[in-house]
């Protein structure tokens, strides 16, 4: 294991596995080729063409279409063609990035849909240089149980800005008020594309940074954290580069925030590669 071995996995996928979701004439994302035959056997409202898998019967209003979509994916859960439904929407976009319809957040990947999140490295500096808090994840938790995480991460809804989905996440997961989640600096994006159990994840985390003082710590406010500890970044570092011991995307943030903070610097054997790769990572095949 590496740092470069987090950017890899993070965006290993094969395109020949997956085929064009198609909407209205656009292509909306991409659909593994085994799951978009299971939609179409019998025939029905979603047909395979030369082109990819066509919603041949999709609404053309906003939200008659997004209920529509949310009809077909209750069925399919009904049915054990999805694994579940989170209950949050993210909107599928088209290239220009106009939101065509609304998705369940855990359907998303099923269609290959550009997903949006947000990651908090929350910090301390003291004489001794920087230290990260890290959060362990729940054992109750669907993905990645009992893996370590950031001090606050969470996907981002349909219909709550950037401002307000942190403050949210940041107040139910570590205890924090809206006016110290109002200190954190917003510092770059990390993209990639992965194939997963579900599906391919095209994700985009926005990345902000808050500094806390020493009397300020996390505490657990939900059941999706079971912990917090205080780390030197140094030894998170150390943890990325030797084990998995991160749940997956949260590696990529963390050495963004290591090599703008300059605890990996040029002289780093791959440090060109991973600053490409944090962004524009290109395709591997499995």
């Amino acid at each position: 294991m590496s740092l470069l071995d987090h950017i890899h996995t993070c965006n290993r996928w094969n395109p020949a596995d997956f085929e064009p979701f198609v909407v209205g004439g656009e292509r909306l994302g991409l659909v593994r080729r085994r799951f978009a035959k299971a939609l179409t056997e019998g025939g029905g409202d979603f047909v395979r063409a030369e082109d990819g898998l066509h919603w041949v019967t999709a609404p053309a209003d906003f939200d008659a279409r997004s209920d529509a979509f949310a009809a077909h994916a209750a069925d399919w859960d009904r049915r054990g063609l999805i694994s579940h439904r989170h209950g949050e929407r993210y909107p599928v976009l088209n290239a220009a990035g106009e939101a065509r319809f609304l998705m369940d957040r855990a359907v998303a990947p099923y269609f290959g849909i550009r997903a949006f999140g947000q990651h908090l490295n929350g910090y301390v500096r003291r004489d001794d240089g920087l230290y990260l808090w890290v959060g362990r994840r729940s054992q109750s938790r669907r993905v990645a149980p009992g893996k370590l995480d950031h001090m606050v991460a969470g996907g981002l809804p349909w219909g709550v800005s950037l401002a307000e989905n942190l403050r949210k996440e940041c107040w139910e997961e570590a205890a924090l008020p809206a006016a110290i989640a109002d200190r954190a600096r917003p510092v770059g994006i990390v993209a990639y594309c992965r194939d997963s159990d579900r599906g391919l994840k095209p994700d985009t985390i926005y990345c902000y940074d808050l500094e806390l003082p020493d009397d300020i710590s996390p505490r657990c406010n939900d059941d999706e954290v079971e912990s917090f500890q205080l780390l030197p970044a140094t030894e998170v570092m150390r943890i990325v580069d030797t084990s998995d011991a991160f749940k997956l995307n949260c590696n990529l943030v963390i050495i963004d925030f290591l090599m703008r903070h300059g605890l990996i610097g040029p002289e780093h054997p791959d440090y060109l590669a991973l600053a490409h790769g944090l962004r524009s990572a290109p395709a591997v095949a499995q």
